[in-house]
């Protein structure tokens, strides 16, 4: 087994997720990621903890399997979030032998599952969770990556000095929570503002998600104003989604369009009211993820962007005065901020051409 490999469960035992003695820990992996689901077994057990192994969210051939062939209405899988209101921790891995599963699935059909699967994901998430990825030769071939070239990338991306990372990264995340209005701007394709007052912005620096490598917060629902040219695609589900473009007014988006799978994005802003309004504003801050792979967990960190998630909020990130927003879907649109680009805070450029005010290069 590859060193890396513990090294990257150990990270997650004993930092993401801080396991501890009687911990009941859920894994939920594709057989790919056999030698990761083992090397986190063998760390579970070293605290004392009591590991399960599952294919429930990530076993896409199975859930492909049941959205093809059931034909009735979803219901809320109360066996399956019995079993996570039971456990301790929860771990997800990421890496599939095929990245596009499910684009054969109708997306009304995958709408209609989510929104009945939600009170278990709330289940899922109100408890210590990580979400990581395994560099399976599939995930490498998704983005155009040698599967060693690909390993290298997802290794270094990860395998960092955590505390350091978020010493780091707690300026621009207390500078944030501190700003009532945030404007953003990308050359003539991007301009738009937004309030954040009274919600809360978090440093991601390897605990929920491994990468970590940003910070985070919620606009407040109606604030969000103006225009956004995402640069990067989207890829979702086995979908890409190229050239997204939203107008916002009052926080929604009241016009769309998209270079390409254009009815993909129609159908994800249509998956229900709150999927028209942002829950999320992030700025990427790992440059060691120098690259576009069409993996959201990655793509969303790259050094020197921002996203803006369509959808659902997170509700750490919404103050107790302000409303949160709420969807089945939350799905990131990310957009270069490396030239002709800056954030403003409360009329302060804080970043430009993807320089923090505190970096030697700003």
């Amino acid at each position: 087994m590859d060193p890396r490999i513990r090294e990257h469960a150990e990270i997650i035992v004993n930092h993401s997720i801080d396991c501890e003695d009687g911990d009941h820990v859920v894994i939920d992996a594709h057989p790919v990621a056999e030698d990761l689901t083992t090397a986190l077994v063998e760390a579970v057990a070293d605290v004392g903890g009591h590991p399960l192994v599952i294919q429930e969210r990530l076993g896409q051939r199975f859930r492909r399997a049941y959205l093809n062939n059931y034909d009735g209405e979803f219901e809320t899988p109360e066996h399956t979030g019995a079993l996570y209101e039971a456990m301790d921790a929860y771990i997800a891995i990421k890496g599939s032998d095929n990245e596009t599963q499910l684009s054969d699935v109708d997306t009304e059909t995958k709408a209609d599952y989510e929104r009945a699967y939600e009170p278990v994901r709330e289940t899922r998430l109100n408890k210590p969770w990580n979400l990581t990825l395994y560099p399976a030769p599939a995930n490498a071939q998704v983005a155009e990556m040698a599967t060693e070239e690909y390993e290298n990338f997802v290794w270094d991306a990860i395998l960092k000095d955590w505390d350091a990372v978020r010493e780091h990264q707690q300026e621009m995340a207390d500078r944030l929570t501190e700003a009532e209005d945030v404007r953003i701007v990308s050359g003539d394709t991007l301009d738009v503002t937004m309030s954040v007052e009274g919600n809360k912005t978090l440093n991601d620096y390897g605990e929920a998600n491994l990468p970590g490598g940003e910070v985070f917060t919620a606009p407040k629902k109606y604030s969000v104003e103006g225009e956004a040219y995402f640069d990067i695609p989207i890829y979702h589900e086995g979908h890409e989604i190229a050239g997204a473009h939203l107008v916002f007014e009052d926080g929604k988006v009241v016009e769309h369009s998209a270079e390409k799978n254009e009815d993909y994005l129609t159908d994800i802003l249509d998956t229900d009211e709150g999927a028209r309004y942002l829950g999320e504003l992030g700025i990427g801050m790992n440059r060691d993820i120098d690259r576009f792979t069409r993996n959201i967990l990655f793509d969303e960190k790259m050094g020197d962007t921002v996203h803006m998630a369509v959808g659902r909020a997170y509700p750490e990130t919404v103050g107790e005065d302000n409303e949160q927003n709420s969807s089945a879907v939350h799905v990131d649109m990310i957009a270069d901020m490396s030239e002709n680009s800056y954030i403003e805070l409360d009329g302060e450029v804080v970043q430009r051409d993807g320089a923090f005010w505190f970096e030697d290069d700003f």
